[in-house]
């Protein structure tokens, strides 16, 4: 904790820290905001919902899986700060349509036909924005930060990450859909107004010509980063977390309608509640690990997710049913199960964070620094694939006829594959006496 505290005093974290964080919260603020207005606002079907839920995640992560390999060899081979610049300069752009979509959208049924589209372009747009900037928050960290502030800096970076989900999350359920279409225009402002101040990070390595061939590049990447195993197993076992994130993700605004039979301001509250639990893991685990980067308990972390997903899934199942009235926030905190159900949504996230934040910090630190961005874009690759697979597995199941409420079992079993692909990491490492 004396490291964090440390480190957002410095400017050569603090700039970057709050750029990511605003970017992260304007995703979040613009995402939920059009998923939340056509699953209450539009759709009356379980099924319709889950679908939409599933496309609008599916054209967010499709860019991680087709530009990442660029995003890669650019973070490496160009100044990061001044790439952030420019990627923050896009987002202003990118918003500017997002909000044209939202008040089209607060306009009235008449006009949804432009208002969708543009809202799920603007959504594919800031995908794009997420790939080019993912590899350089992470693979900047080593360049700037000491080899004992990378945990500390990686948890932080997370854990902002999901503060910043949560805040947006929150607002995206509570304000009214005009005022979501300003905050993503000021907060993509903001963000490039922060990003002035990142410090340079050079190229450590000569630049080499791009490969703008998306599929021989991306190849290239992934088989290049992986012949490493300890690289291959931590990357899978983040491939299958974020597989395991997306289904949850997916899943949450139907649950809470169709199941629970909550308002919107509660299908929030449960991503907030995610968010903090996160935010809680990703930080607590440096202090559990005392700055040493390690996967030694990221094999009992995700097996103890496993458990607090099938707990949420029993409790939802012993839901009483909904007589097609919904619950706000104060009706449903005093509902009998409510806490238990809060309880294991939030042992679910907190657990989740202690896993996967020692992986990434594994990524970045056990590369040379030249390499690590390109290492952190074939981990987006893979994640994006294993995420995409997550949202189609959840649009099949509910085309098959098969309840949200048993999809988490789904989620519960991923649990068990990254646990396996976390302990065999941690004896390739050499922890395995101990894990």
């Amino acid at each position: 904790m004396t490291t964090s505290t440390h480190l957002v005093r410095r400017r050569r974290f603090l700039p970057l820290f709050v750029t990511q964080l605003l970017g992260a919260f304007n995703d979040n603020l613009f995402k939920n905001a059009l998923v939340f207005f056509v699953v209450y606002s539009v759709y009356d079907s379980d099924t319709a919902e889950a679908n939409f839920s599933a496309l609008s995640s599916f054209l967010f992560i499709l860019p991680f899986f087709l530009f990442s390999a660029l995003a890669g060899q650019l973070a490496d081979m160009r100044d990061k700060a001044r790439l952030i610049r420019f990627i923050k300069m896009a987002e202003i752009a990118i918003m500017s349509v997002g909000a044209a979509g939202l008040l089209l959208a607060w306009k009235g049924m008449a006009v949804q036909g432009l208002a969708v589209p543009l809202m799920l372009a603007a959504l594919f747009g800031m995908g794009v924005h997420s790939t080019f900037f993912g590899p350089i928050k992470y693979a900047i960290l080593p360049q700037h930060l000491h080899e004992n502030e990378v945990l500390a800096g990686t948890g932080l970076v997370e854990a902002g990450t999901y503060i910043a989900i949560l805040t947006g999350t929150i607002l995206a359920g509570w304000i009214p859909v005009e005022w979501a279409a300003g905050g993503v225009v000021v907060t993509a402002l903001i963000g490039y107004v922060s990003s002035l101040s990142v410090p340079p990070a050079p190229p450590l390595v000569t630049p080499e010509p791009l490969d703008f061939h998306i599929f021989r590049s991306s190849a290239a990447l992934v088989r290049n980063t992986m012949e490493d195993r300890r690289v291959f197993l931590a990357i899978m076992a983040i491939s299958f977390f974020w597989s395991i994130g997306a289904i949850l993700f997916i899943e949450f605004p139907p649950l809470a309608k169709n199941v629970l039979g909550a308002s919107k301001e509660v299908a929030s509250l449960f991503l907030v509640i995610f968010s903090i639990g996160v935010a809680i893991g990703s930080v607590s685990i440096n202090a559990l690990l005392k700055g040493r980067v390690s996967a030694r308990y990221s094999p009992y972390a995700v097996l103890v997710m496993a458990c607090f997903v099938v707990a949420f899934e029993q409790t939802c199942v012993m839901w009483p049913s909904s007589d097609g009235t919904l619950m706000d926030v104060p009706n449903f905190l005093v509902q009998p199960l409510a806490p238990v159900l809060l309880g294991t949504l939030g042992g679910i996230a907190i657990s989740g964070g202690m896993f996967v934040v020692p992986l990434y910090a594994f990524l970045t630190t056990f590369v040379h620094k030249s390499q690590a961005a390109r290492t952190i874009a074939a981990n987006n690759i893979v994640n994006s694939g294993a995420m995409v697979v997550g949202a189609v597995l959840a649009a099949g199941l509910s085309a098959l006829g098969v309840l949200v409420i048993q999809q988490l079992l789904l989620a519960a079993a991923l649990c068990l594959v990254s646990a396996w692909l976390a302990l065999r990491l941690c004896r390739a490492e050499g922890c395995g006496a101990s894990a």
